[in-house]
């Protein structure tokens, strides 16, 4: 099993971060699947848009949902994410090399989400690399049952990792 996470500091620092290796990775021929994250920021509110796009070149989905500007609660679209989730499992069975999920979140850590996406990639042998936050990181390695490597939120370490199949992933992380 060959999974590993990693966890950016700066608000939509991992979006980034996973969607430029995600490019990084097609540009060198290699079969991505999953989603990655796109922000926009909204003048009418203080909090973005949330996207997905469906790797490798699939549509851009809007996951979050407009509550008003004084929202404070959860906005993302449940039915949205379902679809990106769909969309992205057609990657598996069409020679996906790596999956790819922008975020192990909220609705991940209660057992919803991109969670049985992952499972059938690992349990397809195919890699998988996820975005997590503070917040839902226990639940992450409690799913993973502690066999996700961490790595650092470094472009360069992560492509490293993707392309060591045979390497101890441990090492890459320190």
């Amino acid at each position: 099993m060959k999974i590993a996470y990693t966890m950016a500091s700066g608000r939509g620092d991992t979006d980034l971060l996973l969607a430029e290796v995600a490019k990084d990775l097609q540009a060198q021929g290699i079969k991505t699947c999953g989603t990655v994250q796109i922000n926009t920021d909204r003048a009418d509110s203080h909090r973005c848009d949330m996207d997905v796009q469906v790797l490798p070149d699939g549509p851009i989905i809007r996951i979050s949902q407009s509550l008003g500007k004084e929202a404070r609660g959860c906005r993302l679209d449940p039915s949205a994410l379902e679809t990106a989730i769909v969309m992205a499992s057609t990657g598996l069975v069409n020679g996906a090399e790596i999956l790819i999920v922008n975020k192990f979140g909220k609705h991940e850590a209660e057992g919803r989400g991109f969670r049985d996406l992952i499972a059938e990639a690992l349990a397809l042998g195919i890699p998988v690399l996820v975005g997590t936050n503070a917040m839902n990181r226990a639940a992450f390695e409690e799913f993973t049952g502690g066999a996700a490597v961490a790595l650092p939120p470094v472009a360069s370490q992560l492509l490293s990792w993707v392309r060591a199949p045979g390497l101890d992933e441990v090492e890459l992380a320190s």
